[in-house]
């Protein structure tokens, strides 16, 4: 496998001090590189992008990676298949594994607490593949599981975000594919038990006194191959599927705001639950309008006489409608004006539209505007 002798930090490519937002990222990254629709002849990548995800799943819990550090202390981590090294340690063991002395053995299968049962945390990132509504060997025994939680940001426009609406988004799912079942087997044909896990559904890794177990990557922990494999998802009893989701955005909903969907993401495995679709609004930036909280600035031009002598203007606001706007005599640049009421609502609160104005000065003058300035300049003292 391409992470034999690669631990967590070094398939993600971080550091061990790495911050959660730089291990969030790194996986992000490689995901993406990987992703099985992204490289769908290459198998390597498809063994690749399992074991990233291995390895996020366990360096993005603070728990799990805290213990997984402590146990990490013992020995090397570059998980090696046990049986190509010799017997793989037996679970509970707290003799040094034949060859010489070593560190105590322990198995991921029996840590408890925060850890949990590993080999069931592996198992739920292959649920992708692993949709089989008549499990293999080894698969019965973990029943039914919620499935996977999709997460999208999903960009919306200024006014939308502001006034609440709805917006349609094209979602990438996983579905278990309906021709085969979800088998990987094309209708009508077997399936023969995998010779790589020997029919379990998972094989034993170990290396430096630790053992792990994991889903088969061959058969995808169902314990079962299939001798025909299905022509709609090539074997792997699931297709990718996109699905039109319209999707209610609350009024005053700011970037980095979240709307959960329940039921709305990946299938449950043997007929568990789905898990939930997560958008992330992103709002697109306006070209008029700029929002602080519930208050709504905006930036006016006018001109050197309506500065001086004063105006009225009409100034549009985020709810479509114009307000008009009195300017005073004697106006300077910067100068900003509230419109009360002309803001977001949310919860009760109502803010308000802030005006600046910008007073613009013309580039060229005609030689009429030129003598007028300058009789200007001479009666008002100004120097120029």
């Amino acid at each position: 496998m391409a992470a034999a002798n690669k631990d967590f930090y070094q398939l993600l490519g971080v550091g061990e001090k790495a911050s959660p937002d730089e291990i969030k990222k790194a996986y992000r990254k490689l995901a993406k590189q990987y992703h099985p629709d992204a490289n769908p002849d290459d198998k390597r990548a498809h063994e690749r992008f399992k074991e990233i995800g291995e390895a996020y799943s366990v360096l993005s819990d603070t728990e799990k990676r805290k213990q997984y550090d402590q146990m990490r202390k013992f020995g090397s981590f570059g998980f090696g298949r046990g049986r190509a090294g010799g017997p793989s340690p037996r679970p509970g063991s707290t003799r040094p594994p034949p060859g010489g002395p070593g560190p105590q053995d322990f198995s991921f299968d029996d840590l408890g607490g925060g850890f949990g049962n590993i080999s069931d945390l592996f198992t739920s990132l292959f649920d992708r593949g692993r949709t089989d509504k008549q499990p293999g060997p080894g698969a019965g025994r973990r029943g039914p599981a919620k499935g996977q939680d999709v997460e999208y940001v999903v960009e919306i426009p200024f006014e939308t975000a502001a006034l609440g609406g709805k917006v349609s988004v094209a979602v990438a799912i996983t579905e278990e594919c309906t021709t085969c079942g979800g088998s990987g087997a094309k209708p009508g044909s077997s399936l023969r038990t995998c010779a790589e896990c020997s029919g379990t559904g998972n094989v034993s890794f170990g290396q430096g006194g630790f053992a792990v177990k994991r889903p088969c990557p061959a058969c995808f922990g169902r314990g079962q191959i299939p001798e025909d494999p299905c022509v709609s998802c090539e074997g792997r009893g699931t297709v990718r599927q996109q699905r039109k989701i319209a999707i209610n955005v609350p009024a005053a909903t700011d970037t980095g705001s979240k709307v959960r969907l329940t039921g709305q993401g990946e299938r449950g495995r043997q007929g568990g639950r789905p898990g939930d679709l997560i958008i992330t609004f992103k709002v697109k930036p306006h070209r008029f309008f700029r929002r602080e909280g519930l208050d709504i600035h905006v930036t006016v031009p006018i001109n050197i006489v309506q500065a001086t002598l004063g105006s009225k203007i009409r100034v549009k606001t985020v709810s479509g409608k114009k307000v008009v706007l009195r300017i005073p005599v004697g106006t300077q640049a910067g100068t900003r004006f509230r419109i009360r009421g002309q803001g977001l609502e949310k919860a009760g609160r109502q803010g308000d539209q802030y005006v600046e104005v910008k007073i613009e000065v013309p580039d060229t003058l005609s030689d009429d505007e030129q003598k007028a300035m300058e009789e200007f300049a001479a009666a008002s003292g100004l120097k120029h």
